[in-house]
């Protein structure tokens, strides 16, 4: 900013009072007195505050739609779709702030979907019968699903339902293994958490488990991530060791084993506090302990193999966990099939600022939009 200042400046001194040329006579003067460092600075500035201002957009089409323009990375060319709405632990926060993650400093272009109130367009997860513009995922390449008991209007779980089906990759974060309601006169009633047609719905089938229980204690039991012995050379664990992984959310239950060809990655030890220092529990809490990360391939209509990968933590507070974030990002990669440009240890840092609620229900932000999370406060 101080060169272009200083550009400006000479610019001025360059051109002749109004006394001595017209206007038309003073631009001339001005272009032919700018020498090449001078263009090449301004260009520069020019398009940098181009780049800037069109790397998130919430488009007047699409207010409900917040997209992040990917920069370059290995996942350039790649467009991940996530799709938040869940009333307790704060999707909303998490996903953007994912998506600026991996667009910024890995190169994905990222399009991120809210549960919204259609009466006046703020971002309300307890809207549980809508999430506009998921035509996005006409083109995706990965979705990241991270939504609680949703019970969508047929048009808008069509196009989850197309996407699921056609062998593209998914990665399911916490209440994912729930993420629908789909009452059993729907047509995608199948789909529903807790389907007979289809045991235990998207949730069991597609990502390895639905609703159980809380394993942990909530509100008063802590995470802590232990990495599954014989898995620590895994790409989607490069980078993290025992104990990188925590987060104040409660362990999920789930049911052992997990089915088909699922691969426990980290196991959830369950702490006596909200702390990452605390002691784990005694007994059979951690007896064993549950998986809280793991792999899967589902195979759909389309009779194409989809890589599943699902994580029970991501609730926003859990996000502040450079390991779980790293976690996010090397299963992206992973899911994409670009396991072999997953770093030793991946740039997670926080785009921007990041300040994560307390998970609770309705602890959501009120009068919120797209378009308000588009520059980073």
């Amino acid at each position: 900013m101080a060169k272009f200042n200083h550009l400006t400046e000479r610019t001025a001194r360059l051109s002749p009072s109004r006394d001595d040329a017209s206007e038309h006579e003073r631009w001339e003067v001005t272009v032919s007195r700018f020498d090449s460092w001078s263009l090449r600075v301004l260009m520069v500035t020019l398009v940098a505050v181009a780049f800037a201002s069109a790397a998130e957009t919430a488009s007047a089409e699409s207010p409900a739609t917040l997209v992040v323009e990917g920069t370059e990375g290995p996942g350039h060319g790649q467009h991940v779709v996530l799709v938040s709405g869940d009333e307790e632990y704060r999707s909303e926060e998490t996903l953007p702030q994912l998506a600026k993650i991996l667009a910024r400093h890995h190169g994905f272009k990222c399009t991120v979907l809210f549960a919204i109130d259609p009466d006046d367009g703020t971002i309300d997860p307890n809207q549980s019968d809508n999430i506009p513009g998921l035509e996005a995922l006409r083109d995706a390449d990965l979705l990241v699903l991270f939504t609680r008991f949703r019970h969508l209007p047929e048009e808008q779980m069509k196009e989850l339902v197309d996407y699921i089906e056609s062998g593209r990759p998914i990665v399911g974060l916490r209440t994912a293994t729930h993420a629908f309601d789909n009452k059993p006169d729907d047509p995608y009633a199948r789909y529903g958490w807790n389907s007979k047609e289809w045991d235990g719905g998207f949730g069991r089938q597609v990502l390895g488990e639905t609703w159980i229980n809380h394993h942990g204690g909530h509100g008063s039991q802590s995470t802590r991530g232990i990495v599954a012995q014989g898995q620590e050379s895994h790409p989607i664990l490069r980078g993290i060791a025992d104990g990188d992984i925590w987060g104040p959310t409660d362990v999920y239950g789930v049911r052992l084993p997990l089915p088909g060809d699922s691969v426990p990655l980290v196991f959830g030890q369950v702490l006596s506090g909200m702390k990452p220092d605390d002691p784990p529990v005694e007994g059979k809490q951690n007896a064993p302990m549950m998986p809280i990360a793991w792999t899967k391939t589902f195979s759909g209509k389309s009779g194409k193999t989809a890589r599943v990968f699902t994580t029970t933590m991501g609730a926003s507070q859990d996000f502040s966990s450079e390991g779980l974030r790293r976690l996010l990002v090397n299963a992206c990669y992973w899911a994409v099939g670009l396991e072999e440009q997953i770093p030793e240890a991946s740039n997670v840092a926080i785009v921007g600022t990041f300040e994560p609620s307390a998970f609770r229900s309705n602890g959501i932000r009120r009068g919120v939009r797209p378009a308000d999370l588009i520059k980073d406060k």
